[in-house]
């Protein structure tokens, strides 16, 4: 199981030295954070992708209404 190129192992590495860092009162809201932002970036991301699609897909009938 790979997470962005990261083995499982160093996600576990990862998550022990955060936990020992932060500790377990701070992680749980970090988390909770970290979740929030990317679920926020994915909407921007779709959205954009969304708003891209719909101008090509204008662009595109504009050429054909002119070709005709």
């Amino acid at each position: 199981m790979d997470f962005f190129g990261v083995g499982s192992m160093e996600v576990l590495l990862i998550l022990a030295i955060a936990l020992i860092v932060l500790g377990p009162r701070r992680l749980p809201e970090i988390g909770r954070t970290l979740g929030r932002a990317v679920r926020v970036l994915r909407k921007a991301s779709f959205d954009l992708t969304a708003q891209v699609n719909k101008e090509l897909e204008e662009e595109e009938h504009k050429e054909e209404k002119g070709k005709d």
